[in-house]
């Protein structure tokens, strides 16, 4: 029991180190748009939250140090501490607030609707911590249009993409029944 306990971790940390690597890239993919630029970083969360459900938030904390350390893995190349404390920082905190509490949501809700439920909820974390974040430069209703009305449909597309994806992840793999 104790091995087939030490092997779910091992999984699950090399499964973290992944999705930490695939949100780095996503925002080497990155449309400068506004003070927040538009990236894939967000699909990335998603599908971390809905692949490792509570434990998505080890992923986000590896990306986050990763970036903190000096390695260019913020929106299009950025790293180090002024990312954080700048405009955009929000939106990096925002990544772990809203994986510790939609992963939890994902991990106790089976059915489709309320997996996407979840990720809406990620992403209205997600925003509403880099909207108020940003306000502080551009103030509230500068956020508000600067950094979250241009993000609202592309955001709603990439939750549709994660969801698929997860559909067919679960489906391949036996993890589950793929209309569950």
């Amino acid at each position: 029991m104790r091995v087939e306990a030490n092997g779910r971790r091992a999984r699950t940390l090399a499964t973290s180190a992944l999705f930490a690597a695939l949100i780095a890239v996503g925002g080497l993919i990155s449309i400068p748009i506004s003070p927040v630029p538009l990236t894939l970083q967000s699909l990335f969360v998603y599908l971390s939250v809905l692949r490792l459900k509570e434990s998505s938030s080890i992923s986000i904390a590896i990306y986050l140090f990763m970036g903190l350390a000096g390695l260019p893995v913020f929106a299009g190349g950025a790293a180090g501490i002024a990312e954080l404390i700048g405009p955009r920082g929000g939106f990096l905190i925002g990544f772990l607030a809203a994986s510790i509490i939609s992963g939890f949501m994902a991990s106790k809700f089976k059915k489709f609707f309320w997996k996407a439920m979840a990720l809406v909820v990620c992403e209205l974390i997600i925003l509403f911590a880099g909207w108020l974040w940003l306000s502080y430069w551009v103030g509230l209703l500068g956020a508000l249009w600067l950094g979250v009305i241009p993000f609202i449909p592309g955001d709603g597309v990439k939750i549709c993409l994660a969801l698929a994806v997860d559909k067919k992840i679960r489906f391949r793999d036996g993890s589950g029944s793929a209309f569950s």
